[in-house]
């Protein structure tokens, strides 16, 4: 019995000593390890063993982007408004040792520098350029405190400031000043509205006048084509008119002519059988002497105002009396 208990007691110890010995480190963390109060080094995720009763896990820092939520204060600005700022500082351990040895309370004095950069920087601006400036005081310190916590293994990667709020009588003062700026604003976009308004109808009264008179213009031009057409079309056709009208008279002064040179021909062609037929019958001098009264009496009846009596009207008379025998 006493054996058992014995046995017992020695598997108590050796359990004791192995889980003393044995140290699970999680990812992204470091442990830091102090053999008999020093530092003995930094322990990275994994299994790691250690010397029983003589090492320490002195702290266990994460690696990963911490952000520390900065106490709301309240600041002066250059022209003395108090304001109450409201911020948040990201950072990351880069040296697990000096973030341990460096400071002795890390966040604490994270929040005091935090603190005191603030009011600095803040010290500097008025009211409106606090109010307009918050990515600029963000950026600046961030430089800042990166600078100073270097000796304690940190990287300051960001300050986010939340909220500046000034007080309750300048927060009115702004909202009437911004009330006043709306309607300024509100008052130069109707002006402004209505001057482009003014434009618009202007250029579209100008590009209405422009088409109308380009329209007129097309018109008159297209009247005036018109009218030239019509012109020298009827140019043209009184032209083909007095052509074809002199063609008719040429062609009625040609038959004309032709007839009258037919008529002619025939009249010679007869005067001529009529010839050739009294020669054919030996004609007496009576039967000439009828042809010439006959002749004479033929011209007599024409247009002519003048008659000219031959020289041997005595051979008429004695003709006549010729004719007057042989009637009888």
């Amino acid at each position: 019995m006493e054996l058992l208990i014995i046995v017992v007691i020695v598997l108590l110890v050796v359990m004791i000593i192995l889980a003393k010995s044995i140290c699970i480190v999680p990812q992204s963390q470091v442990y830091i390890i102090e053999r008999l109060g020093q530092f003995a080094g930094e322990l990275h995720s994994g299994m790691h063993f250690l010397v029983p009763f003589l090492d320490r896990v002195r702290s266990k820092m994460s690696l990963a982007e911490l952000a520390y939520d900065v106490p709301p204060m309240d600041v002066i600005t250059k022209d003395t408004v108090s304001i109450r700022a409201d911020s948040f500082v990201f950072y990351t351990i880069f040296d697990a040792k000096l973030a341990t040895y460096g400071c002795r309370n890390l966040r604490e004095g994270l929040s005091t520098l935090a603190i005191s950069t603030l009011r600095s920087v803040i010290g500097k601006l008025d009211l409106e350029q606090c109010l307009q400036s918050r990515a600029e005081i963000s950026t600046q310190m961030t430089r800042e405190l990166d600078e100073a916590t270097d000796k304690w293994g940190i990287k300051v990667t960001r300050v986010e400031i939340k909220t500046f709020q000034p007080p309750r009588n300048i927060q009115d003062a702004m909202e009437r000043q911004m009330k006043a700026e709306r309607e300024r604003r509100e008052q130069l976009t109707m002006a402004q509205a209505a001057k482009e308004a003014a434009i618009l109808d202007a250029q579209k009264n100008k590009e209405v006048q422009i088409l109308n008179a380009e329209a007129a213009r097309s018109a008159a031009e297209l009247n005036a084509e018109a009218n030239r057409i019509a012109i020298v079309q009827k140019a043209e056709a009184e032209k083909e008119a007095m052509l074809l009208r002199a063609e008719a008279e040429k062609q009625v002064a040609l038959r004309k002519a032709e007839a009258q040179a037919e008529a002619i021909r025939l009249t010679e062609i007869a005067k001529a059988e009529g010839i050739k037929a009294i020669n054919a019958a030996t004609p007496t001098d009576a039967t000439l002497r009828v042809k010439a009264y006959d002749a004479f009496r033929d011209a007599s009846h024409g247009e002519a105002t003048k008659i000219i009596i031959p020289s041997d009207l005595q051979g008429i008379v004695g003709m006549a009396s010729a004719v007057k025998s042989v009637l009888k």
